[in-house]
């Protein structure tokens, strides 16, 4: 019962110690792209990228050559960077049997070409992942990338289109419809005419179509879209365009030698409107020509009176202003001064403005009759 005992205790001891399994060694050679044997590095990690051995491809076993001994089986993987020389990352299965002659080219432009060269053979009792380049296998892998780069390429340049039909939207929104129509309040409409007679006039625009009082029509301007405008607008921009703001015009100032009297009487004061609306022709060489009357329907005489127009050069906000002096009576001032520009209340003058053909195109203007009063 004693020995029983012992022969217990002793098996007990001995099953506390694992039984060491087999280890593997694995050599082989370092080379670089021109194929001459390389002193680097030799890293041995787990897949996972913990170092378990390394060592040096110099010393007793030759230049370039390296063994790494007392390996588990397992999958691994040797890592190399030799700097400018190049570097691989080659995977290895030990399962069981050493792993001999490996070559490892290293590579300046990718590992892939690393693990390629080192695929599996038939012959391999390790399953390790070694042998010749496959060339082929490198070509097609680079003409998939260039595919999927060229793929990439266009798409990008789908979208770059897109954006810049959405900038030149914004610039000229009448890429879109060529009508534009003023009306009395000062807004403006965006649009084609789809119906019309002599009272109302139906308009499709941006936000669905429009029914329009003639009465309330000052003029319609008719853009015409020349071949570098006709570009393709987003569908998603029409849902949410606008047309921008009319610039802002200055309002008449006054000059009046006493502007509190002026004030507190403003039945008493100057007060010019246009009388119908504004003529526009063109002569021979080009020019257009802007005419129009202007009443002073006030109380007092308008000194200097004039017409400002702003013609919107583009969309952009660029604007810019010539000026007709209004044809009134003549009116001498104290100071010697004499203008033929007085309006005296009820009286009617004419103004007459000439845009050179230089001046270019434009999209549209506005107007401000502006005067002075003077006792």
């Amino acid at each position: 019962m004693k020995r029983l005992s012992i022969a217990v205790i002793v098996l007990c001891a001995l099953s506390s110690y694992a039984i060491p399994a087999d280890t593997y060694t694995i050599a082989g050679i370092v080379l670089d792209k021109r194929g001459e044997k390389v002193a680097t590095t030799v890293l041995l990690q787990t897949e996972d990228g913990v170092e378990v051995q390394r060592t040096e491809t110099k010393g007793r076993i030759g230049k370039g050559k390296f063994k790494i001994k007392k390996v588990l089986p397992g999958e691994y993987v040797i890592d190399i960077n030799a700097g400018p020389l190049g570097q691989a990352s080659v995977p290895v299965s030990i399962i069981a049997d050493d792993v001999k002659d490996l070559e490892i080219h290293l590579s300046t432009v990718s590992k892939q070409a690393v693990k390629s060269a080192t695929e599996p053979t038939a012959t391999s009792a390790a399953g390790v992942k070694a042998g010749g380049q496959d060339q082929s296998y490198i070509i097609n892998e680079l003409s998939f990338e260039i595919k999927k780069m060229v793929a990439e390429i266009k798409h990008l340049n789908s979208e770059l289109e897109d954006l810049k039909a959405m900038s030149k939207m914004w610039v000229n929104p009448l890429a879109i419809y060529t009508k534009e129509i003023i009306l009395k309040n000062g807004s403006t409409v965006f649009g084609k005419i789809v119906y019309q007679d002599d009272k109302t006039m139906k308009v499709e625009t941006l936000v669905g179509y429009l029914i329009i009082d003639r009465d309330n029509i000052v003029r319609v301007v008719d853009n015409i879209i020349t071949e570098e405008q006709q570009e393709y607008i987003p569908e998603q921009i029409r849902d949410s365009y606008s047309p921008p703001p009319m610039p802002k015009l200055a309002q008449p100032q006054y000059t009046s030698a006493d502007p509190m009297n002026r004030a507190a009487s403003k039945q008493y004061s100057a007060n010019c409107v246009l009388v119908g609306n504004i003529s526009e022709k063109k002569d021979k060489q080009g020019n257009l020509i802007f005419t129009g009357e202007i009443k002073n329907i006030g109380g007092r005489r308008a000194d200097f009176s004039k017409v400002d127009f702003v013609f919107r050069k583009n969309w952009s906000g660029e604007t810019k202003t010539l000026t007709s002096f209004v044809r009134g009576a003549y009116h001498t001032f104290d100071s010697g001064i004499t203008t033929d520009a007085s309006l005296l209340p009820g009286a009617v003058g004419t103004f007459e403005l000439y845009v050179p053909h230089s001046f270019g195109s434009f999209i549209g203007y506005s107007y401000v009759i502006d005067w002075e009063e003077y006792e």
